[in-house]
């Protein structure tokens, strides 16, 4: 008989496997045990039918049990438990205690396949001979800016012409956790708790104190509106009721 594709399911891998159908059914577990993961002795295997019903492949003499008397059809599920204790199971999912190989910074240096040496030939980033000159402009562009928009701590604004996201100025400059981006960040305090944190970012803590409510932003200072934006007030509207 041809054989047959199935999809072999087990809790740690899902995978489309070929089964022969006059294999028994010992023959299938040895095969299934590098799939799974699960001894011989553990498996407890079942089948979806194509009237959805389950069918277990089990038999009292599993070495004279063929897979050809079970309902095999093209793509059906083989489900495979294992029924050994929760603490006796391997967790192949756990990469804790593998061992990992981590390159030395030399010799990845001497490398020329490695996406440094295709850096350094397209001359990108760091390795762009203007790439100075070009971080000192953004750093121009960025304090402009601020200055421009009469950014400073202490003032009210409005952040992204949002006007129910008002609050206060509580920093101006580099945010060290927020990487790839040069130029100086906008820490503000809004009056709902309608932001990303409260305040504190990376672990790093730029003004305020703990809170569960997450008044505070980060913005780059385009999106800041400096002006005489005062606190809204929730019951203004009930004195038109």
């Amino acid at each position: 008989m041809a054989d047959i594709p199935l999809l072999v399911i087990s809790e740690n891998s899902s995978s489309e496997r070929r089964i022969t159908p006059s294999w028994s059914i010992t023959q299938l577990k040895s095969k299934l045990e590098p799939v799974t993961g699960i001894p011989p002795s553990c498996q407890r295997i079942s089948l979806k039918t194509a009237t959805k019903e389950t069918v277990a492949i089990e038999a009292a003499n599993e070495d004279l049990q063929f897979l050809s008397s079970f309902p095999l059809y093209a793509y059906a599920e083989l489900h495979i438990s294992d029924t050994r204790p929760a603490g006796a199971r391997i967790n192949f999912n756990d990469t804790s205690g593998v061992e990992k190989y981590v390159m030395p910074p030399e010799e990845y240096e001497k490398k020329s396949d490695s996406v440094l040496a295709w850096k350094k030939a397209e001359k990108l980033g760091r390795f762009n001979p203007d790439a100075p000159s070009l971080e000192k402009a953004k750093l121009e562009a960025s304090d402009f800016e601020v200055r421009s928009r009469g950014i400073e701590v202490g003032k009210r604004c409005r952040v992204g012409g949002d006007d129910s996201r008002r609050g206060e100025i509580k920093f101006v400059g580099e945010v060290k956790e927020i990487p790839g981006v040069i130029g100086a960040w906008v820490g503000v305090h809004l009056d709902e708790p309608v932001g990303k944190n409260d305040g504190c970012i990376g672990g790093t803590r730029y003004w305020g104190t703990e809170s569960q409510l997450k008044h505070g932003v980060f913005v780059r200072p385009e999106r800041v509106e400096v002006g005489d934006w005062p606190v809204l007030d929730d019951l203004e509207d009930m004195e038109e009721i």
